[in-house]
């Protein structure tokens, strides 16, 4: 087989997807393996082998160019993976090396936002962009900022974290031990404890109220999209404090486009049309009518494994 391949590793708290790409973006193999469970991170490296293995054998292991790896708090400096949350392993590990000493290829890590943007970029809705801001609204929020073509790393490794940014002062604790993180707000999580703060301020009927104890993004958008009047409040909330602090990213870093990825970027226009409003309307005036805000055109299932993939390349 004369083709070039990647192999794409996404590392996720509970659950690690392993998969076979070509540069078109399609996926020839996929793997799901337990990301816990293993008393070392050597064992944990092993089972990961034996999947790779698989893939060589489809594959042909001088046709695969390396591996790309998306971890939480993960380091495309020092290959590092550094006290990640949800992680079984605490303290400094030394994935990227490991991972190329058991595997036999060069392995590039970063964190998992970051990989996700690099996905964008090579098969996505950022094919051609050298500017762009991607965004993930899932249980936290994570970002990858990409500037001259170039992600933004900072001069540690740890730049780009706008979930991070304190949206509202004072604000609701967050697990990073900050208070008002914007990850608290717009996430899938933080839209819950949104639905929930203003159900027990409100006396007025709702369709969330029947679901008080199953509340999730998606109740919570079902209910906005059938005309609940709570639900909307909350979309509106949220998207307030989302476009403005898209308005202070794009300040600082000027992108052609911000894309949007995860859960909680499916709200569709209930989301989308709040959130382009109060950005534009915090924006400078030489950014104003610029600023694309676009949807990501990765595939849900194969996006981080797509993201890892480009990695490689």
């Amino acid at each position: 087989m004369n083709k070039s391949f990647a192999i794409g590793i996404d590392i996720g708290g509970t659950t690690t997807s392993l998969g076979l790409a070509d540069r078109r973006g399609q996926i020839l193999m996929q793997a799901t393996m337990p990301t816990r469970g293993f008393e070392t991170v050597e064992q944990y490296i092993a089972a990961i082998e034996t999947e790779v293995k698989k893939f060589e054998a489809h594959a042909g292991k001088d046709n695969i160019n390396g591996v790309g790896v998306g971890a939480p708090n993960g380091n495309f400096y020092t290959g590092e993976i550094v006290d990640a949350p949800n992680m079984p392993w605490r303290g400094r590990i030394q994935l990227a090396d490991m991972m190329s000493n058991a595997l036999g290829y060069k392995v590039t890590l970063t964190n998992d936002a970051n990989a996700t943007a690099m996905g964008e970029m090579m098969y996505g809705a950022a094919r051609g962009m050298k500017d762009f801001i991607m965004v993930t609204l899932g249980t936290g929020v994570g970002s990858g900022f990409v500037a001259n073509g170039q992600l933004i790393y900072g001069h540690d490794g740890f730049a780009g974290e706008l979930g991070h940014v304190i949206a509202v002062r004072d604000g609701r604790a967050c697990g990073c031990g900050c208070n008002g993180c914007m990850e608290r707000y717009c996430s899938a999580t933080g839209i819950v404890i949104t639905a929930n703060e203003l159900l027990a301020q409100r006396d007025g009927t709702s369709l969330l109220r029947n679901k008080q104890d199953n509340l999730s993004a998606k109740v919570i958008h079902d209910a906005a999209m059938a005309g609940d009047a709570l639900a909307i409040e909350i979309f509106d909330y949220t998207a307030m404090i989302l476009g403005q602090t898209l308005a202070n990213a794009v300040a600082i870093t000027s992108p052609q486009a911000i894309i949007l990825f995860g859960g909680l970027a499916k709200a569709g226009d209930v989301l989308y049309t709040p959130v382009k409003k109060y950005m534009e309307a915090d924006l400078l005036s030489m950014y104003q009518g610029k600023i694309e805000l676009l949807p990501s055109a990765l595939p849900d299932a194969d996006a981080a494994i797509l993201g890892a993939s480009a990695l490689a390349w």
